[in-house]
């Protein structure tokens, strides 16, 4: 058989398979006593120095203390002393945690004091919104309203009755009785000077048609100048500022907004 054929052989890939499982289970079981017999040497040495140092323990003679009342009283002033320092730390550890609560306790009250503000607020302002308290009602506002504007009507009416007869007394018509001239041609021109001025209107009658005119019609408040309108009244009103010309039309006017 050639060496090819062994390698190829599946017998012998068997057994060299298992020749290495069995060198890597013993490699593990010599880790293995290895490892117990370190343990088991430090154990040795452990108990050698126990023994050692009981065996010392064994050579002393326990110091004796004498019981005289001097060195009673020392040791219990050592140890008086000693508590009292352990006493005294623990005092200042307490007094300082004490003095931390008592910070938290003020910073946490005066959260709660600012808490409570909050909350009787809106308990004030539930209790409004839940029930809330109507001065005036609204038949009552209409009745207020309602008195109002008939004051302010009567004190329009009032003003204009004043403003008519201030107007009548110093701004009349011009006279409707022309003296009759002995000429006999121009008696034909003092009738047609009457008959004109019986169509004429007041100022006040005027001013009272601009008015009208400028709250009815806000956007176009002109009015035409017709033949009732005296020309020198007109040329008053103008003068005055009270009237304006319209810019493109001259035969027409308006009054002065003083209201805007």
């Amino acid at each position: 058989m050639s060496l090819n054929q062994q390698d190829l052989d599946p017998d012998s890939t068997t057994d060299m398979e298992d020749v290495t499982d069995a060198e890597e289970e013993l490699i593990k079981k010599c880790e293995g006593m290895w490892k117990d017999m370190e343990e088991l040497s430090l154990l040795i040495m452990q108990v050698k120095c126990l023994t050692s140092e009981l065996s010392q323990w064994r050579k002393e003679t326990p110091e004796m203390i004498p019981l005289k009342e001097e060195v009673l009283v020392a040791l219990g002033k050592e140890e008086f002393q000693k508590l009292r320092g352990d006493l005294e730390l623990v005092l200042s550890t307490i007094q300082s945690r004490n003095e931390k609560l008592k910070e938290d306790l003020e910073r946490e009250q005066k959260w709660l004091d600012e808490q409570q503000q909050i909350l009787e607020s809106l308990s004030v302002l539930h209790n409004e919104l839940k029930h809330p308290v109507v001065t005036f009602s609204e038949s009552r506002i209409f009745n207020q309203l309602k008195t109002k504007m008939r004051d302010i009507k009567e004190y329009k009416e009032k003003i204009l009755v004043t403003l008519g007869e201030f107007l009548e007394d110093h701004f009349p018509l011009p006279d409707r009785n022309v003296k009759k001239k002995k000429v006999s041609f121009k008696e034909d021109i003092n009738k047609n000077i009457q008959e004109s001025t019986a169509q004429l209107i007041t100022l006040h009658e005027i001013l009272e048609i601009l008015l009208n005119r400028l709250f009815d019609v806000p956007h176009d408040p002109y009015v035409k100048i017709s033949g009732s309108f005296w020309p020198p009244y007109i040329e008053l009103l103008l003068r005055n500022g009270i009237a304006l010309r319209h810019p493109e039309d001259p035969t027409r006017i308006r009054l002065e907004a003083f209201h805007q």
